[in-house]
Protein backbone atom coordinates (compact mmCIF):
# COMPACT_ATOMS: atom_id res chain seq x y z
CA UNK A 1 0.00 0.00 0.00
CA UNK A 2 1.19 3.39 -0.80
CA UNK A 3 2.27 5.90 2.06
CA UNK A 4 -0.28 8.26 1.01
CA UNK A 5 -2.65 5.47 1.90
CA UNK A 6 -2.00 4.91 5.59
CA UNK A 7 -3.64 6.36 8.35
CA UNK A 8 -2.48 6.86 12.01
CA UNK A 9 -4.40 6.22 14.84
CA UNK A 10 -6.12 9.67 16.10
CA UNK A 11 -7.86 10.37 19.79
CA UNK A 12 -9.34 13.43 18.44
CA UNK A 13 -13.12 14.78 18.25
CA UNK A 14 -14.53 15.07 14.60
CA UNK A 15 -15.20 18.76 15.44
CA UNK A 16 -12.13 19.49 16.47
CA UNK A 17 -10.36 17.72 13.11
CA UNK A 18 -12.38 19.91 10.80
CA UNK A 19 -11.50 22.96 12.40
CA UNK A 20 -7.85 22.54 12.12
CA UNK A 21 -8.46 20.95 8.23
CA UNK A 22 -10.39 23.91 8.00
CA UNK A 23 -6.89 26.18 9.61
CA UNK A 24 -4.61 24.20 8.17
CA UNK A 25 -6.00 24.99 4.61
CA UNK A 26 -6.90 28.71 4.78
CA UNK A 27 -3.56 29.13 6.42
CA UNK A 28 -1.65 27.43 3.46
CA UNK A 29 -4.41 29.53 0.98
CA UNK A 30 -3.02 32.72 3.01
CA UNK A 31 0.52 31.51 2.74
CA UNK A 32 0.30 30.84 -1.14
CA UNK A 33 -1.16 34.55 -1.42
CA UNK A 34 1.30 35.75 0.15
CA UNK A 35 4.25 34.24 -1.44
CA UNK A 36 3.58 32.76 -4.49
CA UNK A 37 7.33 31.24 -5.08
CA UNK A 38 7.23 29.44 -1.73
CA UNK A 39 5.64 26.33 -3.95
CA UNK A 40 9.77 26.33 -5.28
CA UNK A 41 12.70 23.96 -4.08
CA UNK A 42 14.87 26.39 -4.59
CA UNK A 43 13.51 29.87 -4.08
CA UNK A 44 13.06 29.08 -0.11
CA UNK A 45 15.30 28.14 2.59
CA UNK A 46 13.98 26.00 6.21
CA UNK A 47 14.22 28.18 9.31
CA UNK A 48 15.05 26.53 12.33
CA UNK A 49 12.06 26.09 14.47
CA UNK A 50 12.48 28.20 17.53
CA UNK A 51 12.51 26.00 21.07
CA UNK A 52 8.76 26.51 23.19
CA UNK A 53 10.05 28.82 26.42
CA UNK A 54 9.70 26.69 29.43
CA UNK A 55 7.45 28.68 32.15
CA UNK A 56 7.82 28.12 36.07
CA UNK A 57 6.40 24.89 37.18
CA UNK A 58 3.43 25.43 39.14
CA UNK A 59 4.86 25.17 42.64
CA UNK A 60 7.28 28.32 41.36
CA UNK A 61 4.64 30.56 40.33
CA UNK A 62 2.33 29.99 43.57
CA UNK A 63 5.48 30.98 45.54
CA UNK A 64 5.79 33.82 43.44
CA UNK A 65 2.49 34.83 43.34
CA UNK A 66 2.57 34.39 47.37
CA UNK A 67 5.36 36.96 47.54
CA UNK A 68 3.31 40.37 47.70
CA UNK A 69 -0.02 38.67 49.70
CA UNK A 70 2.71 37.57 52.45
CA UNK A 71 4.16 41.34 52.29
CA UNK A 72 0.82 43.21 52.20
CA UNK A 73 -0.23 40.54 55.63
CA UNK A 74 3.31 41.78 57.08
CA UNK A 75 2.93 45.67 56.58
CA UNK A 76 -0.94 45.26 58.24
CA UNK A 77 0.76 43.04 60.83
CA UNK A 78 3.22 45.77 61.51
CA UNK A 79 1.28 49.13 61.13
CA UNK A 80 -1.31 47.46 63.34
CA UNK A 81 0.75 45.56 66.05
CA UNK A 82 4.23 47.07 66.10
CA UNK A 83 3.64 50.68 65.39
CA UNK A 84 -0.04 50.94 66.01
CA UNK A 85 -0.20 52.95 63.92
CA UNK A 86 -4.14 52.71 63.33
CA UNK A 87 -6.45 51.74 66.05
CA UNK A 88 -8.59 48.35 65.90
CA UNK A 89 -11.51 50.49 65.16
CA UNK A 90 -9.50 51.46 61.93
CA UNK A 91 -7.85 48.84 61.16
CA UNK A 92 -7.99 45.79 63.02
CA UNK A 93 -5.11 43.93 63.30
CA UNK A 94 -4.58 40.61 61.19
CA UNK A 95 -5.47 37.76 64.78
CA UNK A 96 -8.64 39.81 65.05
CA UNK A 97 -9.98 39.21 62.09
CA UNK A 98 -8.65 35.83 61.84
CA UNK A 99 -10.74 35.40 65.37
CA UNK A 100 -13.79 36.83 63.85
CA UNK A 101 -13.36 34.09 60.96
CA UNK A 102 -13.12 31.29 63.59
CA UNK A 103 -15.99 32.60 65.90
CA UNK A 104 -18.74 32.70 62.88
CA UNK A 105 -17.10 29.30 61.56
CA UNK A 106 -18.04 27.94 65.24
CA UNK A 107 -21.63 29.31 64.78
CA UNK A 108 -21.97 28.12 60.85
CA UNK A 109 -22.98 31.75 59.54
CA UNK A 110 -19.25 31.30 57.88
CA UNK A 111 -20.17 28.57 55.65
CA UNK A 112 -24.01 30.15 55.47
CA UNK A 113 -22.98 33.25 53.94
CA UNK A 114 -20.14 31.99 51.65
CA UNK A 115 -22.22 29.37 50.38
CA UNK A 116 -25.38 31.56 49.77
CA UNK A 117 -23.06 34.30 47.79
CA UNK A 118 -21.14 31.47 45.96
CA UNK A 119 -24.72 30.22 44.75
CA UNK A 120 -25.77 33.52 43.23
CA UNK A 121 -22.78 34.48 41.74
CA UNK A 122 -22.38 31.32 39.19
CA UNK A 123 -26.20 31.35 39.00
CA UNK A 124 -26.35 35.22 37.96
CA UNK A 125 -22.72 34.76 35.51
CA UNK A 126 -24.11 31.52 33.98
CA UNK A 127 -27.18 33.39 32.89
CA UNK A 128 -25.58 36.51 32.27
CA UNK A 129 -22.81 34.92 29.72
CA UNK A 130 -24.90 32.60 28.34
CA UNK A 131 -27.01 35.60 27.32
CA UNK A 132 -24.06 37.38 26.66
CA UNK A 133 -22.72 34.80 24.06
CA UNK A 134 -25.88 34.70 22.83
CA UNK A 135 -26.72 38.20 21.95
CA UNK A 136 -22.52 38.98 20.74
CA UNK A 137 -22.98 35.86 18.77
CA UNK A 138 -25.92 37.13 16.99
CA UNK A 139 -24.24 40.61 16.73
CA UNK A 140 -21.26 39.65 15.55
CA UNK A 141 -22.29 37.53 12.60
CA UNK A 142 -25.15 39.72 11.28
CA UNK A 143 -24.55 42.97 10.18
CA UNK A 144 -28.38 43.84 10.02
CA UNK A 145 -28.88 43.29 13.50
CA UNK A 146 -25.64 44.64 14.42
CA UNK A 147 -26.92 48.00 12.72
CA UNK A 148 -30.03 47.50 14.50
CA UNK A 149 -29.67 46.35 18.77
CA UNK A 150 -26.12 47.53 19.16
CA UNK A 151 -26.96 51.27 19.52
CA UNK A 152 -29.55 49.93 22.23
CA UNK A 153 -27.45 47.57 23.46
CA UNK A 154 -24.61 50.31 24.05
CA UNK A 155 -27.07 52.66 25.74
CA UNK A 156 -28.02 50.06 28.20
CA UNK A 157 -24.17 48.79 28.80
CA UNK A 158 -23.81 52.96 30.29
CA UNK A 159 -25.79 52.62 33.00
CA UNK A 160 -24.79 51.93 36.70
CA UNK A 161 -25.52 49.01 38.20
CA UNK A 162 -26.89 50.45 41.18
CA UNK A 163 -29.72 52.41 38.59
CA UNK A 164 -31.59 49.31 37.86
CA UNK A 165 -32.03 48.10 41.76
CA UNK A 166 -35.24 50.35 42.27
CA UNK A 167 -36.55 49.24 38.67
CA UNK A 168 -35.66 45.45 39.97
CA UNK A 169 -37.56 45.59 43.32
CA UNK A 170 -40.35 47.26 41.05
CA UNK A 171 -40.46 44.11 38.65
CA UNK A 172 -39.36 41.48 40.50
CA UNK A 173 -39.61 42.38 44.39
CA UNK A 174 -37.06 41.54 46.97
CA UNK A 175 -36.55 37.89 46.32
CA UNK A 176 -33.58 36.15 45.13
CA UNK A 177 -34.62 36.36 41.55
CA UNK A 178 -33.90 40.42 41.72
CA UNK A 179 -30.63 39.59 43.07
CA UNK A 180 -29.68 37.02 40.75
CA UNK A 181 -30.97 39.68 37.33
CA UNK A 182 -28.72 42.33 38.91
CA UNK A 183 -25.65 39.91 39.03
CA UNK A 184 -26.68 38.75 35.72
CA UNK A 185 -26.80 41.95 34.52
CA UNK A 186 -23.15 42.76 35.82
CA UNK A 187 -21.77 39.46 34.21
CA UNK A 188 -23.51 40.29 30.40
CA UNK A 189 -21.65 43.36 29.49
CA UNK A 190 -18.03 41.88 29.57
CA UNK A 191 -19.39 38.55 27.77
CA UNK A 192 -21.31 40.61 24.82
CA UNK A 193 -18.59 42.87 23.94
CA UNK A 194 -15.77 40.39 23.91
CA UNK A 195 -17.95 37.91 21.58
CA UNK A 196 -18.58 40.97 19.37
CA UNK A 197 -15.79 42.48 18.46
CA UNK A 198 -13.81 39.25 18.25
CA UNK A 199 -16.72 37.93 15.78
CA UNK A 200 -16.37 40.80 13.99
CA UNK A 201 -12.47 40.10 13.44
CA UNK A 202 -12.67 36.34 12.66
CA UNK A 203 -10.43 35.89 9.37
CA UNK A 204 -12.53 36.02 6.02
CA UNK A 205 -10.65 33.30 5.08
CA UNK A 206 -11.51 30.68 7.90
CA UNK A 207 -15.18 31.27 7.26
CA UNK A 208 -15.14 30.61 3.33
CA UNK A 209 -12.95 27.30 4.49
CA UNK A 210 -15.87 26.40 6.45
CA UNK A 211 -18.41 27.17 3.79
CA UNK A 212 -16.22 24.93 1.35
CA UNK A 213 -16.45 22.29 3.93
CA UNK A 214 -20.52 22.54 3.98
CA UNK A 215 -21.29 24.35 7.56
CA UNK A 216 -23.50 26.44 7.72
CA UNK A 217 -25.35 28.74 10.54
CA UNK A 218 -24.77 27.25 14.06
CA UNK A 219 -22.67 24.57 12.75
CA UNK A 220 -20.13 27.19 11.24
CA UNK A 221 -19.97 29.16 14.37
CA UNK A 222 -19.45 26.22 17.02
CA UNK A 223 -17.08 24.78 14.36
CA UNK A 224 -15.44 27.14 13.10
CA UNK A 225 -15.91 31.10 14.35
CA UNK A 226 -16.45 30.47 18.07
CA UNK A 227 -12.90 27.91 18.30
CA UNK A 228 -10.85 30.68 16.19
CA UNK A 229 -11.99 33.05 18.70
CA UNK A 230 -11.11 31.32 21.97
CA UNK A 231 -8.77 33.61 24.10
CA UNK A 232 -11.13 36.83 23.83
CA UNK A 233 -13.80 35.28 24.28
CA UNK A 234 -12.39 33.56 27.54
CA UNK A 235 -10.89 37.05 28.11
CA UNK A 236 -14.70 38.00 28.42
CA UNK A 237 -15.93 35.34 30.25
CA UNK A 238 -13.39 36.21 33.12
CA UNK A 239 -14.27 40.35 33.04
CA UNK A 240 -17.74 39.29 33.38
CA UNK A 241 -16.76 37.19 36.15
CA UNK A 242 -14.84 39.47 38.38
CA UNK A 243 -18.13 42.18 37.20
CA UNK A 244 -20.42 39.32 38.43
CA UNK A 245 -18.47 39.15 42.18
CA UNK A 246 -18.41 43.23 42.34
CA UNK A 247 -22.87 43.25 41.52
CA UNK A 248 -22.82 40.63 44.05
CA UNK A 249 -22.23 43.69 46.79
CA UNK A 250 -25.08 45.60 45.06
CA UNK A 251 -27.33 42.49 44.73
CA UNK A 252 -27.17 41.23 48.44
CA UNK A 253 -28.07 45.31 49.66
CA UNK A 254 -31.89 43.98 48.08
CA UNK A 255 -32.70 43.41 51.59
CA UNK A 256 -30.71 40.15 51.82
CA UNK A 257 -30.76 38.46 55.00
CA UNK A 258 -27.32 36.26 54.68
CA UNK A 259 -24.36 36.43 51.94
CA UNK A 260 -21.23 38.44 52.13
CA UNK A 261 -22.75 41.40 51.10
CA UNK A 262 -25.23 41.50 53.73
CA UNK A 263 -21.87 40.39 56.25
CA UNK A 264 -20.19 43.63 54.88
CA UNK A 265 -23.13 46.15 55.97
CA UNK A 266 -24.45 44.36 59.09
CA UNK A 267 -20.36 45.05 60.52
CA UNK A 268 -20.51 48.63 59.28
CA UNK A 269 -23.81 48.97 60.86
CA UNK A 270 -22.48 47.32 64.14
CA UNK A 271 -18.73 48.98 64.13
CA UNK A 272 -17.24 45.06 63.62
CA UNK A 273 -14.44 46.13 61.67
CA UNK A 274 -12.98 42.89 61.49
CA UNK A 275 -16.15 41.15 60.80
CA UNK A 276 -15.82 43.84 57.54
CA UNK A 277 -12.41 42.92 56.35
CA UNK A 278 -13.07 39.49 57.03
CA UNK A 279 -15.53 39.63 54.47
CA UNK A 280 -13.58 41.37 52.21
CA UNK A 281 -10.72 38.90 52.38
CA UNK A 282 -13.43 35.70 51.46
CA UNK A 283 -14.65 38.03 48.82
CA UNK A 284 -11.19 38.31 47.27
CA UNK A 285 -10.07 34.55 48.04
CA UNK A 286 -13.51 33.38 46.11
CA UNK A 287 -13.39 35.68 43.22
CA UNK A 288 -9.84 34.47 42.93
CA UNK A 289 -10.79 30.52 43.23
CA UNK A 290 -13.48 30.76 40.68
CA UNK A 291 -11.46 32.46 38.35
CA UNK A 292 -8.31 29.89 38.76
CA UNK A 293 -11.23 27.38 37.45
CA UNK A 294 -12.42 29.57 34.52
CA UNK A 295 -8.54 30.06 33.90
CA UNK A 296 -8.10 25.77 33.80
CA UNK A 297 -11.44 25.66 31.25
CA UNK A 298 -9.60 27.75 29.03
CA UNK A 299 -6.00 26.41 28.65
CA UNK A 300 -7.84 23.28 28.27
CA UNK A 301 -9.94 25.18 25.21
CA UNK A 302 -7.33 26.58 24.33
CA UNK A 303 -5.41 23.17 23.85
CA UNK A 304 -8.58 21.67 22.15
CA UNK A 305 -9.27 24.52 19.41
CA UNK A 306 -6.86 27.22 19.45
Amino acid sequence: MSPLHTQSPSHDTPGSNVAAGIAAEANAEQNRVSDPHSGDAGSAQTKPAKAPREGLNPLAKFAVGSVVPVALLALWWLVTESLEIFSPIQLPPPMDVYEAGVGLFESGLLAEHMSISLQRVLLGFAIGAGAGLALGSLLGLSKIADHLLHPTVGAFRAVPSLAWVPLLLLWVGIGEDSKVLLIAIGAFFPVFTSVHSALRHVDPQLVEAGRAFGFHGIRLLGTVQLPAVVPPVFSGLRLGLAQAWLFLVAAELLAAAEGLGFLLTESQNNGRTDRLLLAIVLLALLGKLTDALLGVIERKALVRWA
